[in-house]
């Protein structure tokens, strides 16, 4: 299939509105859009759009979980689930971008004057010369090579493969469709080739490849007239607080929660939950807490699209904890800060700055001489697409640059 449409028209950028929440793809053979969260810039050229497309499906593939993909139907009509193999189909075709189909290699035997010679052939079928001292001289050898066997069963099932792929989602990585397979789906064939080939290699790249054409038939074949499908989320909420995570937190964050215990008149002690901050952030001798917040703020500008008193009052008493309890850290290196998502490139804040201090945050119950760094919660806009792109890690850049605009606001 070759898509007519520009891929940038099958880009939406949500608004993070009743009814415009749901960021992935929606697709059928004919038509499909793709939804990216509120706040995100898309590239002007169709090569970038693509490139942003892929890093979209690996965010939603790694910070999402069963659960939290489901799409929230009409008014009285069940959640639907979203089981779609995203992964599989996404390792498919990077592998089919990256190397092609998946070939194996057969010996072949000629005769040459050099090359891996297979001694045993050579003796049996090459004639040497005999020299004078009776030593014998071969001028031409029998030599081992191989020659790629497109014929196996295992290359045509790869095929089969990538035609799927591309047929649900890899149009939107390239414009044209590869060849068709000269095979027909039959799960149990497919099934049983790709087992042993997966109990007999110990090539990483390879068991990656067969583990995702195993899922992928496994899907076709609970699904064998599928021609809709969906996958992504209408709870982006769950994937910006780990992304947040990711690229700025620390592993062991639960030692800076809070804790609480009942302590019962008819029973024993009873710990209750702890408040769990979404990242601590250390950078040089400081501590940040940050607490991400998928608000729709740093899109439209309005004051009553910020964290209400509950989520400020409860920054604060992290701040608090980390204070009276976590050694190491004095009350002048301890930060709050919110973080909301925005477009640095096209903004109400006439910045270009990926991070943006837009305001402060404080209790009204805490005033005085006795107020703390962390009592004023800074108000962070991040921009949406460099998060997405920094998604594999701790950024030591991006982290340089969050401390800088959370502290921007306190000396301010």
């Amino acid at each position: 299939m070759t898509s007519k449409i520009s891929i940038k028209d099958r880009c939406h950028v949500n608004t993070n509105e009743d009814g415009d929440t749901f960021v992935g793809v929606k697709a059928d053979t004919e038509d499909a859009i793709v939804y990216f969260p509120a706040g995100y810039q898309l590239p002007e050229n169709e090569t970038d759009i693509r490139r942003d497309i892929k890093t979209l499906f690996n965010v939603l593939g790694e910070y999402t979980e069963k659960k939290d993909r489901v799409l929230q139907m009409k008014k009285f009509e069940i959640a639907q689930s979203v089981d779609f193999p995203i992964n599989a189909y996404l390792e498919v075709i990077n592998y089919y971008l990256n190397y092609e189909y998946y070939t194996e290699t057969e010996n072949i035997y000629k005769t040459a004057p050099k090359g891996k010679t297979d001694w045993a052939k050579t003796f049996k079928k090459q004639k040497p010369l005999v020299q004078q001292n009776g030593s014998f001289v071969y001028t031409q050898m029998t030599v081992k090579a191989s020659t790629p066997n497109e014929s196996k069963l295992i290359t045509k099932i790869h095929k089969y493969c990538v035609y799927e792929c591309f047929d649900k989602i890899g149009w939107l990585y390239v414009p044209n469709m590869p060849e068709q397979p000269d095979i027909e789906f039959n799960k149990n064939l497919f099934v049983n080739v790709l087992n042993d080939k997966l109990s007999n290699t110990y090539n990483d790249k390879y068991k990656a490849l067969f583990k995702a054409m195993l899922d992928m038939i496994k899907f076709m074949d609970e699904r064998p007239n599928e021609k809709q499908f969906y996958f992504g989320t209408d709870r982006f909420e769950y994937v910006w607080e780990r992304l947040i995570d990711k690229v700025f937190g620390e592993s062991n964050k639960d030692e800076y929660f809070p804790k609480a215990e009942w302590k019962l008149r008819h029973g024993k002690k009873q710990d209750s939950s702890a408040l769990q901050p979404d990242t601590i952030m250390l950078y040089k001798d400081k501590v940040y807490v940050l607490d991400a917040k998928y608000y729709r703020y740093g899109v439209t500008g309005y004051p009553n699209h910020l964290p209400n008193s509950s989520s400020i009052n409860k920054q604060i008493t992290y701040g608090e904890y980390v204070d009276n309890h976590m050694s190491g850290f004095d009350s002048d290196k301890i930060f709050n800060a919110f973080l909301m998502p925005f477009n640095s490139r096209k903004n109400l804040f006439s910045t270009q700055e990926i991070f943006e201090n837009i305001g402060e945050a404080t209790g009204k119950w805490r005033n005085g001489a006795d107020i703390k760094n962390y009592d004023r919660v800074q108000g962070i806009v991040v921009d949406v697409r460099t998060l997405m792109h920094n998604r594999l890690g701790k950024s030591a850049p991006c982290i340089k640059q969050l401390a800088e605009a959370i502290e921007k606001g306190i000396n301010s």
